[in-house]
């Protein structure tokens, strides 16, 4: 009878071991299957990814698509990383990382065109000099002085070369455009021709340099580099009698005083199907800060206007009035004799959401877009064109007259005497039609002194076929401080905008050049993101921490002027001129130690506060660190649990039916 036991026992374990293993066979067997089927997938399906960002931070955009569906030659990437560099900086290592991935992306779609190579140029090492042969830029991360790069250098068949001396990560949102601008200047070595005519000094102005005795007006206007980079430009004289039949867009910005002569060659070049850019302003902030001739800044006006073109077109851009928007004002200094030290400027201002028009490709992912002292952009009544805004006011807005910001403007006055209808103004727009020639008898007679250019175009009385204009009543888009900012890094001045300008100017001559594969590529998400509802906490918060801290700061400062009062006492001055010792009654003792006791109590009661301004906040960050941390296995626990209970129910289940 004894052996049963032990036989039972001896079954049992046998069965125990049978199943474990299995159990060790199905682990070992499903390891395998999902590695068999990752090879799989990526043999089969090597492009195949899932980008569930929020922003497709992951997703090439259309027009990197097409610049890399039509690269007909090889170009090869060498990105240059120092390993150190993320281990010294972690951020840096992050953003490394999400560079190599989306440069994997680009080879990925390129169709074998693209190959990237990875280096680590090490110190003294021939992968170093490499860099440095190519431009790229080190930079010192400890005391030892070693150097750290961070760059891409790339090169097509014929050794043309482009390079990004050191990725920046302020520069997160142009990763993708500063890639494919990359790309497609090696892939494209003919570009677009834009004409340029302006009376201001887009390319830098050496005259004012040697007056100011500084470099800030002699250097070229960051929206020129960018339209260099992109396009052909060449500079068209104010004086012109015809545009050069090589020029596919003409940009005019700020035409003062033009003849009737380069009045008519703009004309008859919209007539013979040019595209044109047209920038006017009733007020030149740059113009205004720059000297003129007489040494003095905008001695001789800061407006300009091409009325004889615009109303023979259907539209309107007065140059006596200004817009006024309460909505994205900027805050300045006030004048000196105000009380106030700061003031909403009503004429320079932010355009955001939904005064950019997200229709248009041009504005499609630009944020933000900064104007100053502009003016409207009107369609004429019964004029047969199609009107389509683009930078338009809020409702918040209106106009004044534009003496008020050219002459030692008053910001608190304008924002005292301000008050809007509710009315928006629209400040640029994009115009198409079949427009009629300002000059309908012909071209006016040459200036005395001139002869006709040879090859002189004939008179077109109206445009072959649809016209396209963008016209703009504001030039100080163009200008530097309205939306970049230079910053020194390690000796190398480096450009951030924190405004969409001259994403909006190249988008515009991309649009009307006829080339949209840019388009998209202006702006794009960052992958490091802020938990918003952190943020939003932590701004309620504060304020209430503020509003309570004011309060007690206040009793603080009452009570601790009491006891200044008490420790003093009645101490009048003798007839010496001498002050009299104070003396202080057991009343006025006993008050001061309350006073002392108010004073203890109202500070704890401030650091009380100042503690729990962050205890909603810590206790919702330790909360996502244990969704980000502890989560996911603690899931999977349970999910074997639950398993495990399963299983052992069946076992149980099918011993008692056997």
């Amino acid at each position: 009878m004894s052996g049963k036991p032990k036989t039972k026992k001896k079954v049992r374990e046998y069965s125990n071991r049978k199943r474990l293993g299995a159990s060790a066979l199905g682990v070992a067997a499903a390891a395998g299957l999902a590695v068999g089927v990752n090879m799989l997938v990526d043999r089969v399906a090597p492009r195949a990814r899932v980008d569930l960002t929020a922003q497709s931070l992951y997703t090439l955009a259309g027009g990197t698509e097409q610049v890399l569906a039509g690269l007909k030659d090889p170009i090869t990437l060498r990105l240059f990383y120092s390993r150190k560099l993320g281990a010294s900086v972690p951020s840096y290592g992050a953003y490394a990382d999400r560079v190599q991935e989306m440069l994997a992306e680009y080879v990925s779609h390129s169709k074998g065109k693209l190959r990237l190579e990875v280096l680590d140029p090490e110190p003294f090492s021939d992968t170093e000099d490499r860099a440095l042969a190519y431009g790229l830029q080190g930079v010192p991360v400890d005391q030892s002085g070693e150097q750290v790069y961070f760059g891409l250098a790339a090169s097509n068949l014929v050794d043309d070369e482009r390079t990004i001396p050191f990725f920046q990560p302020e520069r997160e949102r142009f990763l993708e455009y500063d890639l494919t601008r990359l790309v497609h200047e090696l892939s494209n070595p003919r570009r677009p021709v834009v004409g340029v005519m302006s009376s201001l000094p887009l390319n830098g102005d050496p005259r004012a340099m040697m007056m100011r005795q500084s470099s800030q007006f002699g250097q070229p206007a960051a929206v020129m580099t960018q339209i260099r980079q992109l396009f052909t430009v060449k500079d068209v004289a104010l004086d012109a009698q015809a545009i050069d039949p090589d020029v596919q867009v003409l940009m005019v910005a700020h035409p003062q005083g033009l003849s009737e002569n380069a009045q008519y060659a703009i004309d008859q070049f919209v007539m013979r199907g040019g595209k044109l850019v047209l920038l006017l302003d009733p007020h030149s902030e740059a113009q205004a800060i720059r000297p003129s001739m007489a040494g003095q800044p905008g001695a001789g006006g800061t407006s300009s206007s091409l009325d004889k073109l615009l109303n023979a077109w259907g539209v309107e851009a007065p140059s006596d009035k200004v817009v006024l928007d309460l909505r994205g004002a900027w805050r300045v200094r006030a004048n000196p004799g105000d009380r106030v030290q700061a003031v909403d400027y009503l004429a320079w201002f932010n355009l955001q959401n939904d005064s950019l028009n997200r229709g248009e490709v041009a504005l499609a992912q630009l944020e933000q877009v900064t104007l100053a002292s502009a003016g409207e952009v009107r369609k004429k009544d019964g004029a047969p064109i199609e009107f389509v805004p683009l930078l338009s006011s809020s409702p918040q807005s209106m106009t004044v007259d534009a003496e008020r910001v050219r002459q030692q403007p008053n910001p608190t006055r304008l924002l005292s005497e301000f008050t809007h209808d509710g009315q928006r103004r629209v400040m640029a727009a994009r115009i198409r039609g079949q427009l009629a020639s300002a000059f309908p008898d012909g071209p006016p007679a040459p200036a005395e002194g001139q002869t006709r250019p040879e090859g002189f175009p004939e008179h077109r009385a109206r445009s072959d076929g649809p016209a396209n204009v963008v016209v703009a009543n504001d030039t100080d888009l163009l200008e530097d401080r309205f939306w970049i900012r230079v910053q020194d890094f390690f000796g190398q001045q480096v450009t951030t905008p924190f405004s969409g300008n001259g994403s909006l100017v190249v988008n515009l001559l991309d649009t009307l050049s006829g080339s949209d594969a840019l388009i998209s590529l202006r702006s794009r998400g960052e992958s490091a993101r802020p938990f918003e509802l952190v943020e939003e906490m932590r701004r309620d918060a504060d304020a209430k921490f503020r509003q309570t801290e004011r309060g007690l700061q206040q009793r603080l400062e009452r009570t601790e002027a009491r006891l200044r009062e008490l420790r003093g006492g009645a101490t009048p001055a003798s007839a010496t001129g001498e002050r009299a010792q104070a003396v202080i009654t057991p009343e006025q003792r006993a008050e001061i130690d309350a006073a002392r006791e108010e004073i203890q109590r109202t500070r704890r009661e401030l650091r009380g506060v100042q503690l729990d301004l962050r205890r909603d906040i810590e206790r919702l960050e330790g909360l996502l660190r244990f969704a980000n941390i502890a989560a996911v296995p603690l899931l999977l626990v349970v999910f074997a649990i639950g398993l495990a209970v399963l299983r052992a129910r069946r076992r149980a289940s099918a011993a008692a039916h056997a």
